[in-house]
């Protein structure tokens, strides 16, 4: 079994800590918008609608009460003798702004209804938004240590796997420096070459 890693792209590690810190940013921000737009919508409900439909009943039954006297005026003054008027146009006021009472109670009565609903599923919505924020608060950190560890480990293991020589330019510096010495250094003369021995006398015989 080989003992060596392959390491292939340290960069990819630093893009995936990069990709954590900006998704643990952009989350709180994407979180804070959902819970302003979820407030907004909250009081555009029970705040801006349920006055916009009171004020609407209060208008309505004003026109409701208008169109009745408008009704009895009509009914009253404009009697020739035992013929009863139509009064047609005063009739189709009257159940008009009748019908406009009618939608306006209808709305404000919706309104009144979801109003708790709505508040509920608003309250429930923040809390699991808050515990979302609670695990990206402390789960993207310690994914990014995590991640700054292994690029320790990694740069440490790639000094260990691949080592520089730290004197290197020192040696070759030295290198040239004694080549160049040795080419400013004039010639040596040579050195005379020793005398041979004689030779020696031959043995003379000795007389017998």
């Amino acid at each position: 079994m080989s003992g060596q890693a392959d390491v292939k792209s340290i960069d990819t590690l630093a893009f995936v800590k990069a990709a954590l810190i900006s998704f643990a940013h952009e989350t709180g921000q994407a979180i804070s918008e959902v819970e302003l737009e979820g407030r907004r919508g909250i009081d555009w409900i029970t705040v801006d609608q349920a006055a916009y439909w009171k004020a609407e009943i209060r208008r309505a039954a004003d026109l409701v009460n208008k169109a009745i006297k408008d009704l009895e005026h009509c009914r009253t003054f404009k009697k020739v003798g035992d013929n009863q008027p139509s009064c047609i146009e005063e009739k189709k006021a009257l159940e008009k702004a009748r019908a406009r009472l009618a939608r306006a109670e209808q709305k404000a009565e919706a309104v009144r209804r979801w109003t708790p609903v709505v508040l509920q599923q608003f309250r429930e919505t923040c809390v699991r938004l808050v515990h979302f924020q609670e695990v990206v608060d402390v789960d993207a950190p310690r994914a990014v240590a995590r991640v700054e560890q292994m690029l320790r480990a990694l740069d440490a293991y790639r000094e260990v796997a691949s080592p520089r020589p730290s004197g290197g330019s020192g040696t070759a510096g030295q290198v040239q420096s004694v080549a160049r010495q040795a080419d400013e250094q004039p010639p040596r003369e040579p050195v005379a070459a020793a005398p041979a021995d004689p030779p020696a006398d031959p043995p003379t015989g000795g007389g017998g």
